[in-house]
């Protein structure tokens, strides 16, 4: 089939009327851009959810931060398109080809890439047996830090891709050439890799829940550090009393300074899936080397806690009071750290607790909208996270990696003049 090549004017008409479309005004029309090439042309930012690009060539384009949901990419051809923080929930990318594709931090969730058949209007094979292809001549794609929950990979060819940091829960990867791949410090609960080729592939610091290797050999691939089901310390069932209990009593101590109850403490302790502190009162607590993985502490109190080197990866924090707290060197990792409070926190006339988050690492964490006045984030590890409405006054940035790290031009300025006082 003889490819249809329009101009960027052209493009442009046919935008303007899907953005119509999107929005029911009159005179819109759905995007259909099938079996057209628009190498290299420039669909960043645009609304293109719904839109039809099956067989399309869009070699080059620059598709940033563009709307894909739901939109049909079967058999398209992306290869070294620039797709980073674009969206693409739910998109039918079906036998696509990735070679070099951009997908950093791209909301992938629920994605179709299996394999897929193309066929005319008789219903006739053209292309059986299409594949998504993510490596080969071209290079290979980077989807680190990419949103694939509960994505389809089933058949796809991926080896050597990066997929480090992504979020892939519940996703089908089976039967998938994953040689060679970098899945390092990735969430893969709960996803399936049966009958997947995983040899040499990266999985360091990855998470591997509850995950399903059926036929799957990972004698090659490196697991070091890699969270599985098995207990990193005690748990729940060594406390003295449940976990409730401790709380209530942690909370006696509190109302009575000291003098009645007893202050949490679970350092070394794997509490996963224990229960909700969500609005929990946990002021003062003692957590260190704690395993707290992916629980809730939404609108929490825990002001002076300390949680040095804690596991907190995949926790959510949003609108959280954090003041005064010690997370020197703890894990952050893809946590939800939005609205937090991490201000200086005053104790009248014994001066302030001020909030530390040296060494730590948090990587893709969100603490966007978080007041982070005057926190210490010397030596950390802030590649990709999202700082946009925080405010960074007085914090410490010495030696914080900041690749790709989410700011305004505003902040980045003030911490470039904190850097160089």
């Amino acid at each position: 089939m003889e490819l249809i090549h329009i101009s960027q004017a052209e493009l442009e008409e046919i935008l303007r009327k899907h953005t119509m479309f999107r929005s029911a005004r009159m005179g819109g029309a759905r995007a259909i851009l099938a079996y057209h090439d628009l190498s290299g042309m420039d669909l960043a930012g645009h609304d293109l959810a719904h839109a039809d690009f099956t067989g399309a060539v869009l070699c080059e384009t620059n598709l940033q931060g563009a709307k894909l949901d739901y939109a049909t990419l079967f058999s398209t051809d992306l290869r070294l398109a620039l797709m980073q923080s674009s969206s693409l929930v739910r998109a039918d990318m079906r036998g696509v080809c990735l070679r070099g594709a951009q997908l950093i931090n791209a909301d992938m969730s629920g994605v179709d890439l299996r394999e897929g058949t193309i066929t005319n209007r008789q219903g006739e094979v053209m292309l059986p047996g299409l594949t998504a292809l993510m490596t080969g001549n071209g290079g290979v794609a980077d989807l680190s830090g990419a949103n694939l929950s509960s994505a389809k990979l089933a058949g796809a060819v991926a080896n050597n891709c990066d997929f480090s940091d992504a979020l892939m829960r519940g996703c089908k990867i089976v039967r998938a050439n994953l040689t060679g791949v970098n899945m390092e410090r990735a969430n893969l609960e709960d996803a399936d890799l049966s009958q997947c080729d995983v040899s040499h592939a990266n999985l360091r610091g990855s998470i591997l829940i509850n995950v399903t290797t059926t036929s799957t050999n990972l004698t090659t691939a490196d697991l070091s550090g890699a969270l599985t089901e098995e207990p990193c310390g005690p748990t729940a069932k060594d406390l003295p009393v449940p976990v409730s209990e401790l709380l209530r009593r942690h909370l006696t101590w509190l109302s009575s300074d000291g003098k009645n109850g007893r202050r949490l403490e679970i350092d070394g302790f794997d509490l996963r899936r224990t229960m909700s502190f969500a609005h929990a009162c946990l002021s003062m607590m003692r957590g260190r080397r704690a395993m707290l993985y992916g629980l809730d502490f939404e609108g929490a109190q825990v002001q002076v806690a300390d949680l040095r080197s804690a596991d907190l990866r995949a926790t959510n924090f949003k609108d959280a009071d954090l003041r005064g707290c010690d997370f020197t060197g703890a894990l952050f990792n893809g946590a939800n750290l939005y609205g937090v409070q991490m201000q200086p926190l005053e104790l009248g006339g014994e001066g302030i607790m001020e909030t530390t988050l040296a060494r730590a690492s948090l990587r893709f964490v969100n603490l966007s909208n978080a007041d982070l006045t005057r926190v210490d984030f010397s030596f950390s590890d802030l590649t990709s996270a999202n700082l946009l409405g925080s405010n960074l006054t007085g914090a410490n940035f010495t030696g914080a990696k900041l690749n790709e790290t989410r700011l305004s031009k505003d902040q980045r300025e003030l911490i470039q003049i904190s850097l160089h006082k």
